[in-house]
């Protein structure tokens, strides 16, 4: 390889997808020098395509917002769920909270790749097709062994490494600090395809949410994008599919036509991209940080894609741990516990009540319920818009708050 690369660095990220372009732009506008070591080759294939409003503020920090309204991604107003004959809309707008009231439905290839390149144009450097084979830490420094496309191995420095590697988890699994989450064991199955719907209530502008009407732990979503394609998907208990027949299309499809409201919408869908499954997607860490490194996004944790939050919370770690490390970088001795780990799990555990009240029926009670107030609406909508560390709303505050309002939907 050409050993006249720059082998030093004051910060290396493990992966080029949102957090780590993110959190890369932010460190080398704090003039750090900043290497991003991506294992693929992008554009690459990504699942998580609805962000939610709250994402803007972070791609506007980053100065990467500009960029990605100017890609042509489908609008995104809200969020809309059925469940039989009944049905429920939120509306960004209507929220609790102040900021942005919309957002898009993105192609993961695309939008990620627009984010690298908004990062490199920033003067980050990106090396693709490099993966991290070894880590060791010493004291202010630490130690990556790289493999590059050519299959050569060669070591790189840096003061401080964070891990953006999403579900490649690759700290976690080089320092043994997976965890196993305690949701139940779900797999998705997804593709994308050409969607030909045209029925007239349908409503481009949000995610749609499907509830299997005979058990309501399964959900499809479907992820309308610009052009008049869609990403769609089913999230079903592990266990169960594992007794299913046939290969993924086919469980697609039969999954689908139990659900005859989303069958029916998708009648005319053409299935022209290959169909992938993830199983036991949901996953913890023992600790998000420790001597000269941290971990963002999925990379210390993904909790469920049912309300979309897997890229907020991506861009909130990116956004904090930036912040962190250059004080750390510049001088000071930032507690991380205090200044990242704990700010950040606030909003995680926001949406993991939310997740977790999900499938044990109570949110979904709510959400469908006509006897909730509009001010209660306009709180569940600011989470749903991603506001999930805003501690004016009573359900960030204390997320169990959603227990009682559970209650109170179900006697209404």
């Amino acid at each position: 390889m050409n050993r006249s690369k720059r082998q030093m660095f004051d910060v290396v990220i493990v992966g080029a997808g949102p957090s780590g372009a993110v959190a890369a732009a932010l460190l080398q506008r704090r003039s750090l020098s900043v290497l991003v070591l991506e294992k693929q080759q992008f554009p690459r294939f990504s699942i998580g395509e609805s962000l939610l409003p709250h994402c803007m503020d972070f791609l506007d920090q980053a100065d990467m917002l500009a960029a990605v309204q100017a890609a042509g991604f489908q609008f995104k107003n809200g969020a809309a769920f059925r469940l039989g004959e009944n049905s429920e809309s939120f509306d960004f707008s209507d929220k609790s909270c102040t900021g942005w009231n919309s957002t898009f439905q993105v192609e993961r290839a695309r939008f990620d790749q627009i984010l690298a390149d908004e990062a490199a144009a920033q003067g980050v450097e990106i090396r693709y097709r490099n993966s991290i084979t070894s880590f060791h830490s010493t004291a202010g420094k630490a130690r990556l062994g790289v493999e590059n496309a050519a299959g050569e191995i060669y070591q790189v420095g840096a003061r401080f490494v964070l891990d953006a590697s999403g579900f490649g988890r690759v700290l976690a699994r080089l320092l043994d600090l997976e965890q196993a989450s305690d949701f139940v064991p779900r797999t998705s199955i997804f593709t994308h395809v050409t969607d030909n719907i045209d029925a007239p209530w349908y409503d481009r502008n949000k995610i749609l949410v499907h509830v299997d009407p005979a058990q309501r732990d399964i959900w499809y979503w479907l992820i309308p994008f610009a052009g008049g394609r869609a990403s769609i998907g089913v999230i079903a208990p592990s266990a169960q599919l594992a007794d299913m027949p046939g290969d993924d299309l086919s469980r697609l499809r039969r999954l689908l036509a139990q659900t005859p409201a989303k069958s029916e919408l998708l009648a005319n869908a053409e299935y022209d991209s290959p169909v992938a499954s993830i199983e036991g997607y949901a996953c913890n860490v023992t600790r998000l940080y420790g001597d000269n490194y941290a971990l963002l996004g999925n990379a210390g944790e993904f909790l469920d894609p049912v309300f979309s939050s897997g890229v907020t919370i991506a861009l909130k770690s990116a956004s904090l741990a930036a912040e962190v490390v250059t004080r750390q970088l510049t001088g000071s001795q930032p507690d991380w516990e205090l200044e990242y780990a704990r700010p950040l799990k606030k909003g995680v555990e926001t949406f993991r009540e939310f997740v977790a009240a999900w499938y044990d029926g109570r949110l979904q009670d709510i959400i469908f319920s006509s006897g909730k107030s509009e001010d209660v609406r306009r709180m569940i909508c600011s989470v749903l818009a991603g506001y999930a560390w805003d501690e004016h709303n009573p359900y960030v505050q204390k997320p169990a708050r959603l227990n009682t309002l559970a209650e109170l939907c179900r006697a209404h």
